[in-house]
């Protein structure tokens, strides 16, 4: 039988636990089996889990977690690509928190040899919507970019795909975050009183683009007062109210779905990103590693703030 972390009720992480359930079957001919090595945990688990995010009303035990990384077990007769044996990271599929699951070939990446589970598991959801926000604002070697909340993971990713593509970068975080944040190339800034005036003097030619991933208040006055161009300033957390402020949202509860485009472009940042992190151009901030059966533990790290770094579930 297959072990998975699931959820029967909206509520605390103690609603989550631990559940045998049976072993995948491919149903499918672009579906593989892949023996999970790693997931990912990211704050939309707990905002679905909590019911802070709107979801379907819950008929049967409900899986958790999008992100992973593992070992394939067996091939669809349509997958091409793929075979049985490969190391493969998961984006985009409901249920890694778990020991093994399906997964359609094209929600995969290959992992080279130095890429390690862990950094591989942590990819899909931080990678993808910053690769994603930053195509969609045009980034370019022309901009100086503000992203709130830089030392997180998406933050952290936006970070180094704008340094990549030459952009100048600006970064709030809180102070003992500081180093993190400047070894990636962006310029440390304290959030909170007298923000504006530390972007405006770190950044003495301007503002062009900025991205909120901190989802304050703060981060978005800030923004509109610095970016003239309100097309220019994006949040992947203030969803439901982001159109009063005339601004652009890419998920975080917006009610505009993403353009396949804008799709398109967060299923190329993994391996795009895989690419990076085996050429040592790409650094991955790995945080706690659990059990599986610590789930509960994972969700509520998430949710106090109290660990730096991405947190990995192990089966």
């Amino acid at each position: 039988m297959t072990r998975a972390i699931v959820y029967t009720e909206f509520g605390s992480p103690d609603v989550l636990h631990l559940m045998e359930i049976p072993d995948p079957v491919i149903a499918g001919s672009d579906e593989v089996v892949v023996r999970i090595e790693a997931a990912g945990v990211n704050p939309i688990d707990t905002k679905l889990r909590s019911g802070k995010r709107p979801s379907k009303p819950i008929t049967e035990p409900r899986a958790v977690g999008f992100d992973g990384a593992g070992v394939i077990e067996a091939v669809g007769d349509g997958v091409t690509g793929f075979v049985v044996g490969d190391r493969v990271a998961i984006r985009d599929t409901l249920g890694t928190y778990a020991t093994s699951m399906i997964v359609r070939a094209h929600n995969l990446a290959l992992l080279p040899d130095a890429v390690t589970a862990a950094e591989g598991a942590a990819i899909g959801i931080p990678a993808g919507t910053a690769y994603q926000a930053l195509r969609s604002l045009g980034v370019t070697d022309a901009d100086t970019l503000l992203v709130h909340a830089g030392s997180g993971s998406v933050g952290q990713a936006a970070i180094q795909f704008a340094v990549a593509w030459g952009a100048t970068v600006i970064a709030t975080a809180s102070p003992a975050r500081h180093d993190q944040v400047r070894e990636l190339g962006a310029t440390p800034i304290a959030y909170g009183p007298g923000l504006l005036e530390r972007v405006r003097e770190a950044a003495p030619s301007g503002t062009t683009v900025a991205l909120d991933c901190a989802g304050t208040d703060e981060a978005i006055e800030v923004s509109l007062e610095l970016v003239a161009d309100r097309d220019r300033i994006a949040t992947i957390v203030r969803g439901p109210d982001a159109e009063s402020f005339g601004i652009r949202a890419f998920s975080g509860g917006s009610p505009v779905p993403l353009t396949e485009e804008q799709l398109a472009w967060r299923a190329e940042a993994l391996p795009k990103t895989i690419e990076l992190l085996a050429a040592g151009d790409f650094v991955i901030e790995l945080g706690p590693e659990l059990p599986l059966a610590d789930a509960v533990r994972a969700h509520e790290l998430i949710e106090s703030g109290d660990a730096s770094g991405k947190i990995i579930l192990v089966p």
